[in-house]
């Protein structure tokens, strides 16, 4: 009786033992999480599309909707009527300038003509005098309307920037009024529904890639020097058959910072240890889940 007795205490011993090893055979533990992204409004008005709804996968630069822009057009089209006006107020410096000029070229060819009478005696110095100061004194009027001219036409010029620069603002607002998903990835969480009115910084939804998923564990100080970044290490996740699925994940980030053990370690003891966080980035053939527990084994 004794001897049988004593060879089952044996075996509960051993099988005791056998559970506490496996029970203890990863190095950390953690959950899994994603990099989430929040994508907001950058414009105020109304959406008038909306196609996203909760698990849908999209891709990067993929349009999902729109804001009215109604009001944002016809500002738009004000401020190129107003262009228009004052570019209407330039002056027409060739039929302007060309009245001179006619007055210089008839004038020019009078001087030639008392040039070629004064040689026959014909016409006096005087007249020709005259004719030359005549054409010097247009000369000058024609320079002197043409600088007037081309300071008029810059400052009406001058005038149109600002109208302009308004004019690409409201373009760029337009052009914000298009949702456009900036990354590729699953829709987590969706934050406003058509003909609601949004606001810029209004949050639509939430995105995050799921392709790969990031681990974060928790390390003791001792750990430290068993892991760098790049390491490839095993994670195990439990499966639904009550088994354990192994993923191979590489080492992204190790804190350079302790901190005490976050709450979700049940003992007292645990949390008041000082740990350091990793984040171990997984290929996700798309059974993990944000929040599941993952363990970590070192290699």
């Amino acid at each position: 009786m004794n001897i049988r007795w004593t060879s089952y205490m044996l075996l509960l011993t051993i099988g005791l033992a056998s559970c506490a090893k496996n029970a203890n055979e990863y190095d950390a533990s953690g959950n899994f999480e994603a990099e989430e992204k929040i994508i907001s409004s950058e414009s105020t008005g109304k959406i008038l599309q909306l196609n996203i709804e909760e698990g849908l996968v999209l891709k990067a630069g993929q349009p999902v909707g729109y804001i009215d822009t109604t009001q944002l057009f016809l500002r738009k089209k004000q401020l190129y009527y107003s262009i228009r006006a004052l570019l209407a107020k330039s002056p027409d410096a060739t039929s302007q300038l060309s009245t001179i000029q006619k007055q210089i070229e008839t004038a020019t060819y009078e001087r030639k003509r008392v040039e070629n009478l004064l040689k026959d005696d014909a016409a006096t110095k005087k007249q020709l005098d005259d004719l030359t100061g005549q054409v010097d004194l247009l000369q000058k009027q024609y320079n002197a309307l043409q600088t007037s001219l081309v300071i008029t036409t810059r400052s009406i010029q001058s005038e149109t920037l600002p109208l302009n620069a308004q004019v690409e603002q409201l373009e760029d607002q337009i052009k914000k009024s298009m949702i456009v998903n900036p990354m590729e990835g699953t829709v987590l969480t969706k934050y406003a529904e058509r003909d609601e009115v949004v606001s810029p910084g209004k949050a639509i939804y939430k995105i995050a890639d799921l392709s790969a998923m990031l681990l974060r564990a928790y390390i003791s100080g001792d750990q430290l020097a068993e892991i760098k970044l790049g390491q490839k290490v095993n994670v195990l996740v439990d499966d639904v058959n009550a088994g354990t699925k192994k993923y191979e994940g590489i080492v992204e980030w190790v804190s350079d910072k302790a901190e005490f053990t976050p709450k979700t370690i049940q003992t007292k003891e645990e949390r008041a240890n000082l740990v350091y966080a990793i984040k171990i980035k997984v290929r996700n053939d798309g059974f993990l889940k944000i929040g599941m527990y993952g363990d970590v084994m070192f290699k």
